[in-house]
């Protein structure tokens, strides 16, 4: 059986988008921790300050979340990472927010291999300058190391199987990214990461499919070119989100972009015929903005998760480098407006218009 054929009947996924609200959510990290391996690993780990920052999430009127899980943290400490997500889950469901796990990641901006240990501290003016991969690029490239890898997948949605907190599950968070910022906002991509990015998201998938969860799989098509660049249709053409698109039950994507591409993008994804989900956008130096997307999203019934929630030590209230760089040669600031994030430290909303709006749409 081809993962095609093995994937969600159409009229399976649209039961569950029947079942199941509108999610209004947002990717979370803690706002002290520098990237994934820190939120997780059991030193470092904060009950209380989730559950603080998850209750101002709902008090503003949000439903859901998104949030990834690190390998390293899992080959050291495997039973305790499975005990602090149960905790996790939890807190979250006690607050009423549904809970959506990433455990494989190639989106490592730092460059860095991950760390079991003690996370550095931020790069001064950079965003998200300590973010690692899961399980690292080293992983990926390595095809024998594979085995391990989906292992580590297998036995996360295994012990989660039957659990009704898990809304679905998003198993490979941009496969195949190789893109590293650096303060010139330089990128680099690597056609050999996209290879073995490929065969690792095939080996995960046909893992989980034979565990038959109760939850939806999915992994987002993600290569949209940047709003200064020239912008292909249909979207995305890219081998890597083909396949995701293929072999989904839930069709989700990433779309840092402008209101009329977005309207596109929704247009044609719906041509599937199943539920869609935003699991990324809202970049407010380039226009994804919640005041001009927010209810496009909900009047599309499109689930959809914006970056960020509270501004913390991943620094991505400020823009990505090749933002920074070109609106400072364009003599345009960039500091009063946040690029990411919705909350400041103390729970108070970047822009109360914003929360006005999160809090009406939600609350439909």
């Amino acid at each position: 059986m081809t993962l095609s054929s093995a994937r969600w009947s159409a009229e399976r996924a649209n039961a569950w988008q029947q079942a199941n609200a509108w999610q209004c959510g947002f990717n979370y990290l803690p706002r002290n921790a520098v990237n994934f391996p820190d939120m997780w690993r059991a030193d470092h780990f904060s009950p209380a300050l989730i559950r603080q920052e998850l209750g101002w999430a709902r008090h503003y009127g949000f439903n859901s979340l998104r949030t990834n899980l690190p390998f390293i943290i899992w080959q050291h400490d495997g039973a305790g990472l499975l005990e602090r997500m149960e905790t996790f889950l939890s807190i979250a469901d006690e607050l009423g927010l549904s809970v959506v796990f990433c455990p494989l990641d190639d989106c490592e901006f730092s460059g860095d291999d991950p760390t079991a240990g003690a996370s550095l501290s931020p790069v001064p003016g950079l965003h998200n300058s300590r973010a690692v991969g899961s399980p690292g690029r080293r992983w990926v490239m390595n095809r024998p190391l594979h085995y391990a890898v989906v292992d580590y997948v297998g036995a996360l949605v295994d012990h989660f199987r039957s659990d009704e907190r898990v809304l679905f599950w998003d198993l490979y968070n941009e496969p195949g990214n190789r893109m590293v910022f650096a303060k010139d906002g330089e990128r680099s991509f690597s056609q050999a990461l996209e290879q073995q990015a490929m065969a690792l998201m095939e080996a995960t998938f046909q893992r989980v499919r034979d565990i038959d969860p109760i939850q939806p799989l999915t992994v987002a098509a993600w290569h949209m070119p940047a709003p200064w660049e020239p912008t292909p249709k249909p979207y995305y053409q890219h081998p890597l989100d083909q396949a995701a698109l293929e072999w989904s039950d839930l069709v989700s994507f990433h779309a840092y972009r402008e209101p009329d591409i977005l309207s596109q993008v929704i247009e044609q994804l719906s041509a599937t015929g199943r539920p869609l989900i935003c699991s990324e956008w809202m970049a407010r130096h380039v226009n994804s903005t919640i005041e001009n997307q927010l209810e496009l999203f909900q009047r599309h019934k499109v689930h959809c998760y914006q970056w960020g929630l509270v501004r913390g030590a991943t620094q991505t209230h400020l823009p990505w480098p090749e933002v920074m760089v070109r609106q400072q040669r364009l003599n345009e600031g960039t500091d009063a407006v946040w690029f990411h994030d919705f909350l400041d430290e103390n729970g108070s909303p970047h822009d109360p218009e914003e929360a006005r709006l999160v809090r009406h749409c939600a609350g439909q």
